[in-house]
């Protein structure tokens, strides 16, 4: 069964504690690689309890964990001694659904014992709960390490992997799960379902199925990770000599931050735009920064949504009893839920840059389109009147200017601005240009005209047979004309 979603939402940093939080992680690599292991965890429990989804944190804090007791895959001696009644606090969180403190208590139990299996299946189920697959993932990769094997830990893996879309290394797990247990019915449901042995010779993934080498995935992670921090190192080393010599200047924070944000750390870049702000004065530029890095994390989920409803909808088997994950009915609400909250924090954005920079009429039409889509239809309309000033946008001005009367019930204005959109738009705004003409010619169907609209439809249709179920809208069409 997937665990049931915790109603304890993760805890949300403030800008001070994620400065903290960075300033413990950077101090926490220093420390290891001076060999002090126990302050290194120190710090990194710090990091963790203040940002408990940040997979940097975790990954460095469990390689320093094992490091510790130079990886001998059993932890401290006396483990077994000390751990027992914190893994009794991780199953009782876990049971009252209380899943940032399961991270906790576990986190405990694993500075004992890295490799505690029944530990880190605990915390992937916390993650899984909490909406951390990658962090789920990495759990019962650690797990894997010390008991590839394991038929329990590989079914819990290649059901994360088929929630994630990774259905090559579910594939693998799950032909490891049948050789393991043949009469297992799900193993061999999915393993045949799957096409798990052409895949398998395919990815020549077995050897760490076998547990003769590292798993790719961490491997992977962990590779990417050092390379990205040593690019990075390189890259940002002269920005911020810069910056010490003249901390006033917006650009620099921005190219730093910039720098960061293309290496994956967003975290970082937060913490530079942060920094800036006091020298700067609040300048504009580092608040608007900081406002779309907001951006990143929503547009993630949203696009992670977008493939999970897209991984439904080709599935073979709909009603596969083993699909244990979100239906696709639940999907597309969260997804509706997304790109509102996604709309919403875009309007704030060009809100900000369009008042600050009114002679850039462009700010006003994306401004315009954003509020039109969040059915703030005067307002709209006000943003896109003032847009359609500029000869170079008064085409699209015009088209949302069109659908927003139309969304009012408006259709003389709505064609007016339809019509002049039309006569606007240049040759290459093609898909605009089809979409001009299938409100002209669905409006005119509207209010009676048939035969305009009939004579739109086939100026579109020309155009594009296909677009928007044209050609049947004209069949319709022109039965009403015959039967009129």
């Amino acid at each position: 069964m997937p665990p049931a979603r915790s109603s304890i939402a993760l805890p949300t940093p403030t800008p001070d504690q994620r400065r903290i939080a960075i300033e413990n992680f950077d101090r926490a690599r220093q420390v290891m690689a001076n060999g002090d292991f126990d302050y290194a965890i120190q710090l990194l429990l710090t990091c963790c309890k203040i940002d408990p989804g940040n997979f940097g944190f975790r990954q460095l804090l469990r390689r320093a964990q094992k490091e510790k007791y130079g990886n001998n895959l059993r932890g401290s001696r006396f483990a077994f001694l000390s751990t027992p009644r914190m893994k009794a606090r991780v199953k009782a969180a876990k049971a009252s659904g209380d899943y940032v403190k399961v991270l906790e208590y576990a986190e405990q139990v694993l500075g004992k014992n890295p490799w505690d299996t029944g530990t880190q299946m605990d915390m992937a189920e916390a993650f899984d709960a909490l909406g951390l697959l990658d962090l789920a993932v990495f759990s019962l990769d650690q797990a894997r390490q010390k008991d590839p094997r394991n038929a329990t830990l590989n079914r819990a893996l290649a059901r994360l992997f088929e929630k994630r879309g990774d259905f090559q290394k579910a594939i693998v797990l799950w032909q490891l799960v049948k050789e393991v247990a043949p009469n297992d019915v799900e193993a061999s449901h999915k393993a045949k379902d799957l096409a798990a042995s052409e895949t398998i010779a395919r990815g020549k993934y077995q050897e760490s199925v076998d547990g003769t080498k590292p798993s790719p995935i961490l491997d992977k992670i962990e590779q990417q990770t050092t390379d990205k921090v040593d690019k990075l190192t390189r890259e940002t080393e002269a920005i911020q000599k810069r910056i010490e010599a003249d901390p006033t200047e917006p650009s620099l924070y921005l190219q730093l931050a910039l720098a960061f944000r293309k290496a994956g750390q967003e975290e970082r870049a937060r913490a530079t735009l942060q920094q800036g702000l006091g020298p700067t004065g609040n300048h504009f530029s580092l608040q608007l920064e900081l406002m779309e890095l907001d951006l990143i994390p929503l547009r993630k989920n949203l696009e992670i949504t977008e493939t999970k409803i897209k991984a439904k909808r080709e599935r073979r088997d709909p009603d596969d009893v083993f699909d244990d994950g979100p239906t696709e009915e639940e999907l597309v609400k969260l997804r509706a839920k997304q790109v509102k909250e996604i709309n919403a924090r875009e309007i704030g954005i060009f809100r900000t840059r369009a008042d600050r920079t009114p002679a850039d009429l462009s700010l006003r039409l994306e401004l315009g389109t954003r509020l039109l889509k969040a059915d703030l239809i005067d307002e709209a309309i006000a943003e896109l009147q003032h847009a359609r000033r500029d000869e170079k946008i008064k085409g699209m001005a015009a088209l949302y200017l069109g659908l927003c009367f139309r969304r009012r019930a408006n259709w003389r204005l709505a064609q007016r601005n339809f019509e002049e959109a039309l006569q606007s738009l240049s040759s290459g705004d093609e898909l605009a240009r089809k979409e001009v003409l299938f409100q002209l010619a669905t409006g005119s169907a509207e209010i009676g005209e048939v035969q305009r609209a009939i004579d739109l439809g086939h100026e579109l249709a020309n155009m594009d047979f296909s677009f928007r179920n044209i050609g049947k809208l004209l069949d319709e069409w022109q039965n009403r004309l015959q039967k009129a």
